[in-house]
């Protein structure tokens, strides 16, 4: 059937034809969201054997595709043929200057007579043009909004039933839209086209090259409505106004407990599997997160990128510039709900709630006394050690 292209295996939920029934059954997994491959380390699961295989990599970093040339090893043999390019000079995908010389050209001459708006493409042109009429002849039939093309309503719908047809065939992750897909597959080959003239650092989509880089602009378009603080990033915004609302949208299926951002979700779930995928090679440490085994490592390269713009105090965590920099403003943006009293910090506003709430987390294991704060136990416990570590510089004996 591979010479004939035969393909008499047909899902009859999508139409798509498949050579092989075991194929057409791993892809009918898509419709079913049927998931059972399920890793015995971290138990995510998969609806394909082979993509279990090559997620099981990440925990033994088994890398079993070697360059004959340079001998870099990969986890994926895809891996290593995009990167034996490099050696060979091999380019397969050619650009087809008849189809988009506007692109190297930057040439538009289609331009829309409504608001003057240019595109490379006549397609492009026609598929804007009806943005500008108010009527959107394609009205989703469950919850009636319209749309203006008929492939947003098609992506639109996938909302509903919650149908991701695009499936990543790396890590098995699924989308709603193709180009959403193209996107996601860029963290793995970690392809990054766009670069920062400034600075030099690279992005895999044009939108994070454009937010990057008003951190050198110091660009600030987006701005809370309420307390009147400014972003670079509209998602920020939205992350940031959930403070003022004590929304919690991300909810986790094990415990219950809520989250006001996803990525705090994320980093829960991974209490529930103890998943540390991301070792630390100098001090073998694990990690649930890449972004906080870079963040350790500067504990032994000493490394402080984040630096205030006022003072010139340098900081490993940019979460600690951004504390910081509220000495320079005065900004107490975390407010007490009972006496009005504002705090620069998180933390502080928790430890003065105790004073309301006369909560006493810290207990003496020798004695059950309890203390609101840690500092006040650690001084306590010296009453039965006798630890006396305040010396006298003047009679030099203990005070």
């Amino acid at each position: 059937m591979v010479h004939t292209n035969e393909k008499p295996y047909v899902c009859d939920i999508c139409g798509r034809a498949f050579s092989l029934s075991s194929t057409l059954k791993s892809h009918q997994r898509i419709h079913t969201n049927e998931k059972p491959f399920m890793c015995n380390i971290c138990g995510r699961s998969f609806s394909v054997s082979g993509t279990l295989r090559k997620h099981q990599r990440v925990h033994t970093n088994e890398k079993p595709f070697v360059c004959d040339i340079c001998g870099r090893a990969f986890s994926q043999n895809c891996n290593l043929r995009r990167h034996q390019r490099i050696y060979t000079n091999e380019k397969p995908f050619m650009c087809d200057l008849q189809s988009h010389q506007s692109v190297h050209t930057k040439e538009k001459p289609f331009v829309c007579g409504i608001c003057g708006m240019s595109f490379s493409l006549s397609q492009h042109l026609q598929a804007h043009k009806k943005v500008h009429p108010k009527e959107k002849p394609y009205v989703c039939y469950i919850c009636g909004e319209g749309f203006s093309l008929s492939c947003s309503l098609q992506s639109h719908q996938r909302t509903h039933i919650n149908e991701k047809p695009f499936v990543c065939d790396i890590c098995d992750k699924s989308f709603s839209m193709n180009s959403t897909l193209k996107r996601h597959k860029m963290v793995h080959t970690n392809e990054k086209p766009y670069v920062c003239d400034i600075c030099g650092r690279a992005f895999s989509l044009s939108c994070h090259l454009k937010s990057h880089q008003r951190i050198h602009t110091n660009e600030k378009p987006f701005m809370c409505n309420i307390c009147g603080r400014s972003f670079s990033m509209s998602g920020t915004l939205r992350k940031h106004q959930r403070v003022h609302t004590n929304e919690k949208p991300f909810v986790c299926d094990i415990c219950g407990r809520a989250f006001s951002q996803s990525c705090n979700l994320r980093r829960h779930q991974r209490i529930h599997t103890n998943e540390k995928s991301f070792m630390c090679d100098i001090c073998g440490r694990s990690f649930s997160m890449s972004g906080t085994l870079r963040r350790h490592q500067r504990v032994h390269t000493n490394e402080k990128p984040f630096v205030c713009d006022i003072c010139g105090r340098a900081f490993s965590l940019n979460f600690n510039l951004q504390c910081h920099q509220r000495i320079h403003t005065n900004e107490k943006p975390c407010m007490c709900d009972i006496c009005g009293r504002s705090f620069s910090l998180s933390g502080t506003l928790r430890k003065h709630r105790r004073v309301h709430t006369y909560e006493k987390p810290f207990v003496c294991d020798i004695c059950g006394r309890g203390f609101s704060q840690s500092g006040n136990l650690q001084s306590h416990k010296r009453v039965h050690t006798n630890e006396r570590p305040f010396m006298c510089d003047v009679v030099e004996t203990c005070c």
